[in-house]
């Protein structure tokens, strides 16, 4: 596989501006270039304006879901790119693993490489991984697979992949009043400027009735919410059911019980309404 060096991370406003004037695209196979960023240094204020946003507390420490923020750029260049298959607008974000395998402080530079992997068959479209590897001096810290669905003609037999545990039933153990503007104040944190999530004139344009929130603000902010044991050497898998129109209230339900502990994001006036489900293990 070709790898590219970046000297700059990728602005993700252009990138979206591009894709949303590229034409259709169409391939059976995905392109064998590897993104790389050598030595990025992650700045402060985009630290701890991403930690409130998100309800982490305040810490030297990168969040667990903070370094798919950083590569996320990566991740939509290497997608916008005119040898990749698919059309990079309209793509949806069914799921996400994470690894980090130990606490990565912010002074760290970071080496980030991005490649995409296993296009296949979908009931419904087409399916492939992001895979993005983080690494100081050498050593692997931070691992995340990010799977995205191209909606079209599907196979009703192909594989849906591993499915999720049900979201916990209960009382919840919080409720959360999301404001309209909440995509826009988290596009602004994290750089994930997608229309759909900016405005509800925007997201019309994109389909949607209102303006819906970023699919990993609900994970980042579900992590959060589960205190220490996000932290450290730990792994998460989360799969994203329906989305969070804005403003919405959410309910988050956890059944720590569970081994992995298994948590989930319910809307609150209508609970059979599931927007995410978790898994989190040491």
């Amino acid at each position: 596989m070709t790898v590219e060096t970046l000297e700059r991370r990728p602005v993700l406003g252009q990138i979206y501006a591009t894709a949303a004037l590229s034409g259709k695209k169409s391939g059976s196979s995905l392109p064998e270039t590897t993104l790389r960023l050598e030595g990025h240094r992650v700045d402060r204020k985009e630290l701890l304006d991403y930690e409130r946003i998100c309800g982490f507390e305040n810490s030297d420490q990168l969040p667990h879901t903070f370094p798919h923020v950083v590569g996320f750029p990566l991740q939509m260049k290497l997608m916008s790119r005119k040898d990749f298959p698919l059309p990079l607008m309209g793509m949806v974000h069914l799921e996400n693993v994470i690894t980090t395998h130990r606490a990565i402080d912010f002074e760290e530079p970071l080496d980030i490489a991005v490649r995409a992997e296993g296009l296949r068959d979908h009931p419904k479209g087409r399916v492939l991984d992001l895979v993005t590897e983080v690494d100081v001096d050498g050593e692997r810290v931070w691992e995340g697979r990010s799977t995205y669905l191209s909606r079209g003609r599907g196979d009703a037999d192909a594989s849906r992949g591993e499915q999720p545990p049900p979201v916990p039933t209960g009382a919840a153990t919080a409720k959360w009043s999301l404001p309209g503007d909440l995509g826009r104040t988290y596009g602004l944190a994290s750089g994930d400027v997608n229309p759909i999530h900016m405005s509800a004139l925007t997201a019309k344009a994109m389909g949607f009735p209102k303006a819906i929130a970023h699919g990993m603000w609900t994970y980042a902010r579900t992590m959060a919410a589960l205190g220490p044991r996000a932290r450290g050497a730990v792994t998460s898998h989360v799969w994203f059911k329906k989305p969070v129109l804005l403003p919405a209230k959410v309910d988050l339900v956890v059944d720590p019980a569970a081994e992995p502990l298994v948590a989930g994001l319910r809307s609150s006036r209508t609970p059979e309404t599931e927007h995410l489900v978790l898994t989190l293990q040491a």
